[in-house]
């Protein structure tokens, strides 16, 4: 991000340059025609066969003078913009690196088992986005085994969801019935949601609705179940009914117009939906792109470092990362314990261990902190055996 900022910062800095001297060449240009317009109109005025008088000539002269001048100008600003526009070009190579090789493993995709994983990731990201036909082509273009694609449950999802935003409910309200039990265990509003858009549709005359009886017999039917929680909710969208001759848009009410409500509930279906169906929001191979570009920076700053102070062998081992990423919250997928004691993160050979006083410190420390047959915690005065001392999963 920071390079995209850097380079387009450069570039409104060139716009600006190239509208100033747009805007100076229509104007230096504008007084050269204007100089000569005002020569053509003195020596019009002189018979044919006469010669150009003394100021005639000086006029003439000046105004060559002038034009050249400008000229000049207009070269001189010119190729100064040529200068402004290579610096993108060099601003654009000094922030984004074209040579990976140094923090990449290209080994990993000689095994054409790992080509074809590739090849799946990218037909079920197609997949999710409704491409189907260009999941098919790649499909079978690489040669995919047809039983490992498996119909990802997020297409159907994001069919419903674009539906919700047209104002489309019956796939929405059909699924959200189906899963009502688990919505409510969730303690989700999206069941009333969708049916608070579904009677406001009744109330809209320009689609076909705007009868109160069928409002009336909608909300009888579906809001029961909820004025325990929506109990305000619901009397808001009774008092609409007032308003059905003028118009929702023309009363106290125009909030529930719009597409602010098909956006909410929309946006709720897509989250509680992959929340109860154990899928991500993001398809994978989103996930592993905004991971990544977030990464790279990091350890490219860090190859410069060590290829500055010449310590480029003790990045050996490209298993796991040298630093730490700091990633946000909503790519964080593992628990993660580090050892108060060693202050060091927990691995499947050091693994976190409970001792009986319920403090947790790291294998390793449990080990260095043994005193023989006992071991005394480091938080508490508990003295216990380090045999009791429990393995922990997170």
């Amino acid at each position: 991000m920071d390079a995209c900022e850097a380079v387009e910062k450069e570039l409104q800095r060139v716009i600006s340059k190239f509208n100033g001297v747009h805007e100076n060449a229509k104007r230096m240009l504008g007084d050269v025609a204007k100089n000569f317009d005002d020569f053509k109109s003195s020596i019009a005025e002189v018979p044919a066969e006469e010669k150009l008088t003394t100021e005639q000539i000086n006029i003439l002269r000046e105004t060559l003078t002038k034009t050249k001048e400008k000229l000049q100008r207009l070269t001189t600003d010119h190729r100064d913009l040529h200068g402004a526009v290579s610096k993108i070009g060099k601003t654009i190579e000094r922030n984004f690196v074209s040579d990976f090789s140094t923090i990449t493993r290209n080994d990993v995709l000689v095994e054409e088992q790992n080509i074809q994983l590739l090849n799946k990731v990218i037909a079920q990201h197609l997949q999710r986005n409704n491409l189907d036909d260009v999941a098919a082509t790649l499909i079978n273009e690489s040669k995919l085994p047809a039983e490992e694609i498996v119909s990802d449950p997020f297409s159907n999802l994001h069919r419903i969801w674009e539906a919700i935003y047209r104002g489309d409910l019956t796939e929405a309200l059909e699924w959200a019935s189906e899963h009502s039990a688990k919505l409510e265990a969730r303690n989700s509003s999206l069941e009333f949601k969708l049916h608070r858009i579904a009677f406001l549709q009744k109330l809209d005359a320009e689609n076909g609705g705007g009868s109160p009886i069928e409002a009336i017999a909608y909300a009888r039917k579906h809001f029961s179940k909820f004025v325990d929680k929506f109990e305000k909710e619901i009397q808001l969208l009774m008092g609409t009914l007032m308003y059905i001759p003028v118009g929702l848009e023309n009363s106290p009410y125009r909030g529930l117009c719009g597409p602010n409500l098909m956006v909410e509930a929309a946006d709720t279906f897509l989250k509680d939906a992959c929340s109860i169906l154990g899928i991500t929001k993001d398809s994978p191979l989103t996930v592993v792109t905004n991971t990544g570009c977030t990464a790279l920076p990091a350890l490219l700053n860090l190859k410069q470092v060590m290829l500055s102070r010449q310590v480029l062998g003790m990045w050996n081992g490209r298993d796991e990362l040298p630093i730490e990423i700091d990633l946000d919250s909503e790519h964080r997928y593992h628990s993660i314990f580090a050892c108060p004691i060693l202050r060091q993160q927990s691995t499947e050979e050091n693994p976190p261990m409970k001792l009986v006083c319920g403090h947790v410190i790291s294998r390793d420390a449990l080990d260095k902190l043994c005193s023989g047959p006992t071991l005394k915690c480091p938080y508490c005065p508990v003295d216990q055996s380090p045999n009791d001392a429990k393995l922990i999963y997170f």
